[in-house]
């Protein structure tokens, strides 16, 4: 792997690993496995209060990455204020399609699901499972919103449904 790629991933910057959400790089460490050395890039997940270890030549590979653009984060708010698109699918097929969208780490995905799930004050109850779900997205969207916007996650959260109130 080239040195190029490698300084992309630099020590107390944000990064976002797709099945655990914003993490902050602690450096890098070198580990021998199997009679090689293999040099891991350590990252802190914070709301998790987990430390997790990369192998730096697969972080890409793993769809580890930096935080997103401004601009990409414009397009998750533009996918947050767009119309729900509920479908009349079992709850179960939604709640598969939904967990992906957030595992794959993708802000507009992650920001599709928040958006469907979201419940104004005119509409109906939502089950347990679906609060959980739109709990889950929103933090995630949130917790990469505020490391951008450099606020806290909570005032991100609020910002964030405040932006749907108002679409």
């Amino acid at each position: 792997m080239s040195k190029k790629t490698e300084s992309t991933f630099e020590k107390d910057d944000f990064v976002v690993y797709p099945t655990h959400g914003v993490g902050r790089i602690l450096g890098t460490e070198s580990r021998d496995v199997g009679g090689s050395t293999l040099e891991m890039l350590v990252v802190r997940f914070e709301h998790d209060r987990m430390t997790l270890r990369v192998p730096l030549e697969k972080a890409r590979s793993l769809g580890l990455r930096t935080l997103s653009s401004k601009k990409q984060m414009e397009q998750a708010i533009t996918t947050l204020q767009g119309k729900a698109r509920v479908r009349r699918t079992m709850w179960s097929r939604r709640a598969q399609e939904y967990e992906t969208k957030i595992k794959s780490g993708d802000p507009v995905s992650i920001a599709e699901v928040v958006r469907d799930l979201h419940r104004r004050t005119n509409q109906a109850e939502q089950s347990y499972s679906e609060r959980q779900m739109y709990q889950a997205a929103l933090e995630r969207l949130a917790r990469e919103f505020a490391a951008i916007e450099k606020i806290d996650q909570e005032a991100a959260a609020t910002k964030l449904e405040d932006l749907m109130d108002v679409a």
